[in-house]
């Protein structure tokens, strides 16, 4: 079934969010602050620059200048999911692009493997049309606010009144209310960048009060945007709504009841629901540091997390829910890149506990498992699963540069997503679930890896994301260090989950594989390759080589001196050749990295850059140095939500850490952080974990278990002074030990 349905379905599915927000003033001081909000100075001339609303399915931007209110209009369910007729010829499959690779064919591999990509407009994400709302030559506006504690946006205004509005976290629905006269003039603009693929022009109509378009496309594509206004004292109250469908349903008499029972409902009680349930999405996590920018973007990207990515809702993709309103379709067709994009972006929910969030992404995986086993059986010929690593909303491949786009371990990466939330809420369901995702992909991997003369197993293709572009070098010699880390970092999981669920013949088959790879290629200097012939010797946006150190985990601080020694001599490598190739995710996913080995100084210079250089007025992720102050030779716009949660992540590494078993309180917060807290951060292992420090030292922690489980605890406090609350602690080496039941709740108090 497709994610495109009507909102009576997206009705119950926002409803039943609603029934677990109860709770009010004991959740209070999770609020994020008035100060953590985003206040951003009129005129807001760039869609690019305007407040983010959403609630998972629609999205909105909320910009203007002068007297005219522009809200930018998405949904997320909104694509032109045509593909190719190339994709499904015979020869359209991974032996085919092999022998011309083989052949160094590559105007064969661009005309057969990559071309439609940049030839074609479609498949391609939607955008959603404009509402303006010109409110008269005697009103102007001043300022924007976004109320991160109710997500709402504000619009100050020369009068001293005050335009607000939400997307409802409830409702397929956007309230807005304006005090003081009528607006001078609401109009509806339908989407014009559709044309470009042959779309007829969208049909609009309406009366005073009430305006809507509906867009046709080709293959049963058909959605359209409703207004709704309605004078109530001496305020003005607007509903609006988008409507999606591939049936026969009344597009438009489904978005007028939509919007006229929003405003049935009166503005006060649609916005209490929806103020409790944003009470509830901030009470998962807190934290609180003494540096107010790095805390405005962490809060703000949380933020995104509850206005972007919903259960019931599609995932995020490049840009989530606010699809460019330039009058152009999205750049990169606003598509589903998992050489990076989608796996960062969803990097940074298991540590703030904001799991529903990331099932989202999950349940959107898991829903294309049978997708993904037919691109298995048709494209590499194998039994399985694998995951395009371009793709369209329902998981069809969209090609570009093949060595990249049709590699078949990005998706291994994907799969050990549902590896990790397994660790982190230890459920039983979310380990069944994981297993079977990631045993389809090691089957599709196992069949496809072959055996050299030293008994290795090696792909018949590698790469390296984006390494050497889209030229005949990207393909590396078997194995990159890419493909080997990510193949490794999916096999152990599957290990171990095997092993949980007491399934110990798989699981010493699923060892068996990885142990097979062999080593990763060094140089002689110590530093990581990009493969066995290829030196990292320039600067490059993707740390593709050394995914073993971060996000992995499998080179650590904690290892032999060999691996140490590999981990300093390729950072300092980082370092000798510079940032000149970097674009902003480079840097706060090298801000993750250093907190990862504890350099927690250049962890926060990386993270003060990209905060600095690297992301718009509205705190989007821009990609290129927005200063031009040589941070990077990209200069370019077009925004992506990836850095932004690789930032929020690098805040989580510096004050919690939890890998191989051991949570790490304060493992690499910088100096200027001398005094700082968090309360529920989550820990692998099903660990809510709190604690506080001043003066550079940790002087309170809680750790509360979800599950019945063992916790180790690295002992970095400095003292021996440590008061707990329940006796049973004991040390075992650096670690501290005890044997925690669901519910329990371990408090340790230090001194020095």
């Amino acid at each position: 079934m497709r994610l495109n349905r009507n909102f009576i379905l997206t009705g119950i599915i926002f409803s039943f969010l609603f029934v677990s927000c109860c709770s009010t003033k004991k959740n209070s001081r999770f609020l994020p602050s008035a100060d953590l909000n985003l206040l951003l100075e009129a005129p807001l001339k760039n869609w690019d620059e305007a407040l983010p609303l959403g609630n998972g399915i629609l999205g909105g931007l909320l910009w203007g200048e002068q007297d005219t209110i522009r809200i930018s209009l998405d949904r997320g369910d909104l694509w032109d999911l045509r593909v190719p007729s190339r994709f499904s010829e015979p020869d359209f499959n991974w032996m085919e692009l092999k022998k011309a690779v083989d052949a160094r064919d590559m105007k064969r591999v661009t005309r057969d493997f990559d071309s439609f990509y940049n030839h074609l407009k479609y498949p391609t994400k939607l955008p959603g049309g404009r509402l303006e709302i010109k409110l008269g030559p005697d009103r102007k506006v001043e300022k924007f606010e976004l109320a991160l504690a109710s997500a709402t946006g504000k619009v100050y205004l020369n009068d001293g009144t005050r335009i607000d509005g939400f997307f409802s976290a409830v409702h397929p629905v956007a309230i807005f209310r304006i005090p003081g006269p009528e607006p001078e003039s609401i109009k509806l603009i339908a989407p014009g960048a559709v044309n470009q693929l042959g779309y007829p022009e969208a049909e609009t109509g309406g009366k005073k009060g009430e305006y809507w378009y509906l867009q046709k496309g080709v293959e049963k594509i058909e959605y359209g945007a409703f207004v709704s206004t309605r004078r109530i004292g001496d305020e003005t109250i607007i509903a609006l709504t988008i409507c999606s469908s591939h049936d026969e349903l009344d597009l438009l008499s489904e978005a007028r009841r939509i919007v006229n029972d929003a405003l049935d409902k009166k503005w006060e009680n649609s916005f209490k629901v929806h103020r409790e349930y944003w009470r509830d999405f901030w009470s998962k996590s807190r934290i609180l540091i003494p540096d107010l920018n790095h805390l405005k973007h962490y809060y703000l990207v949380q933020y995104f997390y509850g206005a972007a990515s919903r259960k019931g809702a599609p995932s995020i993709p490049l840009q989530g829910v606010w699809t460019a309103d330039n009058g152009n379709l999205p750049p990169w067709h606003g598509d589903y890149h998992h050489d990076l994009n989608t796996q960062m972006t969803y990097e940074a929910y298991q540590t703030a506990g904001r799991f529903e969030a990331g099932e989202c992404f999950l349940d959107h995986m898991y829903r294309l498992l049978p997708q993904f086993q037919k691109f298995a059986k048709n494209f590499y010929k194998t039994p399985g699963a694998a995951i395009p690593t371009v793709m369209t909303q329902e998981g069809e491949p969209m090609t570009g540069w093949v060595m990249y786009s049709l590699s078949p371990t990005n998706g291994a990466w994907v799969g050990w997503y549902f590896y990790k939330h397994w660790l982190y809420t230890r459920q039983a369901k979310d380990l069944e679930r994981g297993y079977k995702f990631c045993s389809e992909l090691g089957k599709c991997l196992t069949r496809l890896l072959e055996e050299d003369e030293n008994g290795l197993l090696k792909l018949p293709l590698s790469s390296s994301p984006e390494i050497f572009d889209n030229s005949h070098r990207a393909f590396l010699k078997p194995n990159s260090n890419y493909d080997r880390d990510c193949m490794e970092a999916l096999f152990r999981g599957l290990e171990h989950m095997a092993q949980e669920k007491g399934e110990s013949a798989q699981s010493e088959k699923w060892r068996s594989v990885y142990q097979k790879f062999g080593p990763r290629s060094v140089d002689e200097n110590n530093v990581l390759m990009y493969s066995s012939n290829e030196k990292m010797n320039y600067s490059h946006r993707h740390l593709s080589h050394s995914m073993a150190i971060h996000p992995f985990d499998m080179m650590t601080i904690d290892g032999t001196e060999n691996e140490k020694k590999i981990i300093q001599s390729t950072v300092q490598q980082y370092d000798t050749l510079g940032t000149k190739a970097w674009v902003g995710y480079s840097f706060s996913w090298m801000s993750c990295l250093c907190a990862r080995i504890g350099d927690s100084e250049t962890a926060i210079n990386n993270l003060d850059i990209y905060e600095k250089a690297f992301i718009s007025k509205n705190g989007f992720h821009v990609n290129g140095d927005q200063l031009k102050a040589g941070y990077s030779k990209f200069q370019y716009r077009p925004f992506t939500l990836e850095g932004n949660f690789l930032a929020s992540q690098a805040v989580h590494e510096m004050l919690l850490q939890s890998w191989h078993g051991i949570i790490r309180i304060f493992p690499a917060t910088p100096e200027r952080w001398q005094d700082a807290e968090f309360e529920k951060l989550r820990a692998e292992g099903g660990f809510k974990v709190s604690a506080k420090r001043k003066a550079n030292t940790a002087v309170w922690i809680k750790i509360e278990a979800t599950v019945d489980n063992k916790l180790r605890l690295l002992d970095n406090f400095g003292t021996d002074n440590i008061k707990w609350s329940m006796k049973g602690v004991v040390k075992e080496g650096n670690n501290f030990v005890f044997n925690m039941k669901k519910g329990d709740v371990l408090k340790a108090e230090l001194s020095d």
